[in-house]
């Protein structure tokens, strides 16, 4: 279901950029400065955000968007707790929904096929996914 639903984002947008998918689909996504937290999505009168914490990687950046990306998709109308380091060995099923998004769509399976890539722990590195969460990768 998941996989499906970014397969079609990424054909409707025609990148996997989660920042330019925000951007095309009206979200505005703020950099903070968040402490120890990621980021988090929210809605505020119905206009959606993406908070993301300035002080991350650039990769922690590009995940968390991806991450905060799904909740904005899957999840709209929650106004989801905040993306903490911890969360992403979360069982809690909100947020693996949205890191199986981010991982989808940060790792195609049409992106790995193309790229001369041999693991998923390459991928992940080469795409900015955290390597604990590679478990959730499967492949068609």
């Amino acid at each position: 279901m998941i996989k499906h639903t970014v397969t079609r984002l990424i054909k409707k947008h025609g990148t996997n950029n989660p920042f330019e998918i925000a951007s095309q689909r009206n979200i505005i996504v703020l950099f903070e400065e968040l402490g120890d937290m990621l980021g988090y999505y929210n809605t505020y009168r119905r206009v959606q955000l993406i908070h993301i914490n300035s002080n991350a990687s650039e990769q922690e950046q590009r995940f968390t968007c991806a991450h905060e990306l799904g909740h904005s998709i899957l999840h709209p109308t929650l106004n989801t707790p905040f993306l903490r380091n911890k969360t992403l060995y979360s069982i809690d099923r909100i947020e693996r929904e949205a890191n199986l998004f981010a991982i989808e769509l940060l790792m195609p399976d049409e992106l790995l096929h193309k790229e001369s890539i041999t693991t998923l722990r390459e991928a992940a590195l080469t795409y900015g996914v955290p390597e604990e969460l590679i478990e959730l990768k499967t492949l068609d």
